[in-house]
């Protein structure tokens, strides 16, 4: 995500180095670089001209620091800039009600229904809500039935009428099951199509007028660059959204949605997704996406991430274990898997301060957790809690089951006795052993 941009970004940094100061002369092909590097990733030209100006008018008049270099204060600038354009801090989000309605609206394939499905298990775990899923498009039986299977994973209602055909009084219907139910919060997933159209749009503003939700949220693919924001002004142009759902974030995505929408329609972007699963729903905030684009990273939402897949008392049993030299296959195998639930690797890394510059050009494969857990899974069950009785015979069976070679399990038992010993170490000195405890425990703003 944004890769493009931010390399493009460095680059326009570099022009300032070895410089004493920020001058007219050396200020103008950095403004230059950045102006480019905003319309390859698909930014509007008149918004990255409109950006630059005041990157510019604010970087002269600006009186650097001593301590600071010019290209230091330049990112500074430019980060503050790029903060203001996505909307300064996190937008609220309203669903308190009796009960509270979300609407979902945008274009067939922007990710609707899977990002109702994401925004019911969200609300459900972070606000405690009771929530009521509506499957309001009826022009395709696939998506009706997609949300019940969403439903069904997440322990959440849904309702539709599969004899009706009109979505309006649907959601009438609904809402009404929703109040006789007790329902705090009704999620409305709504037909989309290929293109804006006045039939799609008559619609969905009519299914607006009878419901009168709390949230009117947009949903659109940021991968389509611009179009997306094209589309998103036709919509609030009709509808009057309330704000903004960015998904597939974790595509080749050039970001210029992300840094257009607010502009043009003056609408905060609320959440942002990755992928399918549904667990990948993040609220925005323009300062910590500032930051990831300008590749310094983002542990706060890093820290979050964690902190909702870690187990507390999980961690400290761990914890207990690796003081003891316990730690086992079985705790190395729940790691994986929750480290797995946190997000890409790869877009974990770009949230640490450095790392994802450091590592840019390393090839992280998904597959080789993959083969780790399908080592483990071909262990017996006293293999897995008993490390040291892997010998010879043991682990050429075990390469046999996971259709491995034998050198494959040696360096795999290899690495997981250094990381092992690592876990003791960092237990010694006091820095946490495993979970989102040790994280915790480690970072200076946790205290």
């Amino acid at each position: 995500m944004f890769q493009n941009l931010q390399d493009r970004l460095e680059k326009a940094f570099d022009n300032l180095k070895g410089t004493g100061k920020i001058t007219d002369i050396n200020i103008a092909s950095t403004i230059k670089e950045i102006r480019r590097a905003l319309v390859e990733a698909d930014v509007n030209y008149k918004i990255a001209k409109e950006f630059t100006s005041k990157i510019k008018e604010k970087a002269v008049g600006d009186n650097v620091l001593t301590s600071v270099s010019p290209g230091q204060q330049m990112v500074k600038i430019v980060n503050d800039e790029l903060t203001k354009l996505m909307g300064s801090e996190a937008a609220p989000f309203d669903i308190e009600g009796k009960p509270a309605i979300v609407l979902m609206a945008g274009l067939q394939g922007s990710g609707k229904t899977t990002f109702s499905g994401k925004l019911a298990k969200f609300t459900k775990e972070q606000n405690k809500k009771k929530v009521l899923l509506v499957a309001c498009d009826v022009y395709r039986p696939a998506a009706i039935n997609q949300l019940h299977v969403l439903g069904e994973q997440i322990g959440v209602e849904v309702y539709s009428e599969l004899d009706n055909n009109n979505p309006v009084k649907i959601a009438q219907n609904a809402l009404k099951h929703a109040v006789d139910n007790n329902f705090n919060l009704v999620i409305v997933d709504t037909a989309g199509r290929l293109a804006v159209d006045e039939d799609m749009m008559q619609e969905i503003s009519n299914i607006k007028i009878a419901l009168n939700p709390n949230e009117t949220l947009f949903v659109v693919d940021s991968m389509t660059g611009q179009d997306a924001v094209n589309t998103a002004k036709a919509f609030n142009d009709r509808i009057n959204f309330d704000g903004v759902v960015l998904t597939k974030l974790d595509g080749d995505s050039r970001g210029g949605a992300a840094l257009s929408i607010r502009y043009v329609v003056d609408k905060p972007i609320k959440f942002i997704s990755t992928g399918e699963k549904l667990e990948k729903i993040d609220i925005f905030y323009p300062e910590r996406m500032a930051q990831r684009i300008l590749g310094m990273g983002d542990i706060v939402s890093f820290v979050e991430r964690a902190q909702q897949q870690f187990d507390e008392k999980e961690a400290e049993k761990l914890q207990k274990k690796i003081r003891k030299n316990k730690f086992d296959f079985n705790d190395f195998h729940n790691q994986l898997n929750q480290l797995r639930k946190m997000g890409n690797i790869k877009d974990l890394i770009g949230m640490i301060p450095g790392a994802g510059k450091m590592l840019k050009d390393v090839e992280i494969d998904e597959k080789d957790f993959r083969k780790m857990e399908a080592i483990i899974l071909s262990m017996t069950p006293l293999e897995r809690s008993n490390p040291d009785v892997l010998d010879k015979s043991r682990k050429s069976r075990i390469a046999a089951g996971c259709g491995m070679k034998l050198a494959d399990i040696n360096r795999f038992v290899k690495e997981f006795n250094n990381m092992k010993l690592m876990l003791q170490k960092m237990s010694a000195m006091g820095m946490g052993g495993g979970g989102g405890k040790g994280i915790k425990a480690r970072l200076p703003f946790n205290k």
